[in-house]
């Protein structure tokens, strides 16, 4: 059972946001039962014994089953938790993950979840796990659940609703998971006032990295969340709705659609926007850019049988080359480095995973770059490179880096740097009392790097950022502290990394990296900086772990097989 308050501010029941009931009447050994009655039945308290307390180690996790439900039952500091047993953010088993400070980790992304509570600790995810009482009866250990809760894994976090007599508002620009965390973190904190999320595009929030993984998706398989959750806890949200520009005197933004928005807080979290090729021929009509579900969409119902040129060779690129090379008739990947993803993996990775590529038919054309994009009535044909070469093109999608979307910043109080991005400090706040900035738009200072500012557009970071600065706007002055965490997929695999590798002088290498297989240590003046696995689960989760509790591993340590640092977990 969720809560939530009442116009007055008041906590209400929200039936079914936490748990499971029944709708309507239902039929059960053959005669039907009130609704209330099975709803009574769900949540009534039964307890279940699930192993001996023996059979468990100090800092051990094991998944038990109650009724043909699982759960994850945790033991530390001589203490019994049990917790939901699938990471709510898409559903990993994270018994299989790194148990350290009191929390999970999941092994595939790197969401952190409280032993005892179940609630949230590290993203991306937005809602929490079920947490059940547990006790240590007769050396047996002991589960007290209900059905309701069993039903549901996943734990939506308490929060209020609107209250008329709160006249403040917080408005938050973009559509993505800062702004949505953001909305969902005010609510949490307890505040009442009125929440406007605007974005440009036509859908309700959704979860985008899974376009360029997928591309033939739907808006109601990827939606961060259904309609009506947005009405149950009043957060109003604006579709087709673009900034043009902002006005901090009168804290007022103006819109496309000629009309304004006053506020008390803002939030500037719209994204960024794709790089288009500046060469002769950009403008013909099968050249495709990914940054939104039409966009994916047009690139899947163009790939058929086709000749396609990917031009830009890191995660984007590399993705969509991946989802197309079995519905195409050739692929072909340009990219400007020696091998993809060079400046972030450096060039033995990069190399490796090429081969890959190559081996399920993807074409490289590295060290060079398009030209020249030539048509006929208006669609492309071919694509001249630096080198020489002409490739046959029927489709072209560009993948070579993004810009922050910021343009609407221009003449503000703003400030932002030269690359457009906006100006930060650990708080998220800029230099503009009351104005927060989060995700791709932001230079940031980060812990690992010496809290120097940098700009990374990472999903969970989006998250990350979009919850400081809501509890900023609380007054809580929370400063910013996490590991960045991403992951990039291709042919059935999951490439992970965590940290922060600009700059790395040296890579270490542990495992096959001709059988896929491997786990990679980014050096930087003799410590790790970042890791990237391949198969190599939880190892990118368990260095995230030990980075976030403010501990290094040396270069020695990366460079011995026994993996020493283990023990700083």
């Amino acid at each position: 059972m969720g809560t939530s308050r009442s116009k007055s501010g008041t906590e209400v029941d929200l039936p079914g946001l936490h748990g499971s009931e029944a709708q309507g009447n239902e039929l059960y050994g053959g005669k039907h039962r009130r609704k209330s009655s099975l709803k009574e039945e769900s949540e009534a308290v039964f307890e279940k014994e699930v192993c001996l307390a023996s059979e468990m180690q100090d800092n051990e996790m094991r998944e038990v089953e109650i009724n043909n439900h699982k759960l994850l039952l945790i033991k530390t500091n001589g203490e019994f938790s049990a917790i939901g047993h699938l990471c709510t953010h898409y559903g990993s088993q994270l018994v299989n993950g790194v148990l350290s400070r009191g929390r999970v980790r999941c092994p595939r992304h790197g969401a952190c979840f409280n032993v005892k509570t179940g609630d949230i600790e590290e993203f991306p995810c937005l809602d929490g796990l079920q947490s059940y009482k547990t006790k240590v009866q007769d050396g047996k250990v002991i589960v007290f659940t209900t059905t309701a809760a069993l039903d549901l894994n996943r734990r939506t976090q308490n929060m209020v609703t609107q209250s008329l007599a709160n006249k403040n508002v917080i408005l938050l620009l973009g559509g993505g998971p800062a702004s949505l965390v953001c909305a969902e973190t005010l609510r949490q904190e307890g505040y009442t006032g009125r929440i406007i999320l605007a974005t440009k595009e036509m859908y309700l929030p959704y979860d985008r990295p899974k376009l360029s993984k997928a591309l033939n998706i739907s808006i109601e398989s990827i939606l961060l969340r259904k309609p009506e959750f947005y009405s149950t806890y009043g957060i109003e949200v604006l579709t087709n709705k673009e900034a043009t520009s902002v006005n901090t005197k009168k804290r007022k933004v103006s819109f496309k659609d000629g009309t304004k928005q006053y506020y008390d807080n803002l939030l500037l979290a719209t994204g960024s926007i794709p790089r288009m090729l500046g060469c002769l021929g950009a403008d013909l009509g099968n050249i495709c850019l990914l940054r939104s579900l039409d966009d994916a969409n047009r690139i899947n119902e163009l790939a058929t049988a086709k000749n396609i040129i990917i031009v830009g060779s890191s995660f984007i690129g590399m993705e969509i080359a991946a989802c197309l090379v079995e519905k195409a008739s050739s692929v072909s990947v340009v990219g400007t480095s020696e091998v993809p993803y060079q400046h972030v993996l450096g060039t033995e990775i990069g190399k490796t995973i090429m081969k890959a590529f190559e081996l399920e038919g993807v074409k490289f054309y590295m060290t060079d770059h398009v030209i020249e994009l030539r048509g006929e009535n208006g669609l492309l044909k071919e694509a001249a490179l630096a080198s020489g070469k002409v490739l046959p093109a029927d489709m072209c999608v560009v993948g070579i880096g993004v810009t922050p979307a910021t343009n609407y910043l221009h003449g503000s109080q703003i400030k932002t740097d030269p690359k457009g991005t906006v100006m930060v400090d650990e708080y998220m706040e800029t230099n503009v009392d009351g104005v927060f900035a989060a995700g791709d738009v932001t230079s940031f200072p980060l812990p690992l790097h010496k809290n120097q500012k940098v700009n990374i557009g990472h999903w969970q970071l989006a998250h990350k950022q979009g919850y400081i600065a809501a509890l900023n706007m609380q007054k809580k002055k929370i400063a910013i502290n996490t590991v960045p965490f991403f992951w990039t997929f291709f042919f059935g695999k999951s490439l992970r990394y965590a940290g922060y590798s600009a700059g790395f002088e040296e890579v270490i290498i542990q495992g096959n990296k001709d059988e896929l297989k491997f786990v990679a240590f980014y050096i930087k003046e003799d410590k790790v900086v970042a890791v990237a696995s391949l198969n190599y689960d939880p190892v990118v989760a368990q260095v995230a772990e030990v980075l976030a509790s403010g501990k290094t591993i040396s270069k020695h340590e990366a460079q011995d097989e026994q993996m020493p640092w283990l023990q700083y977990i």
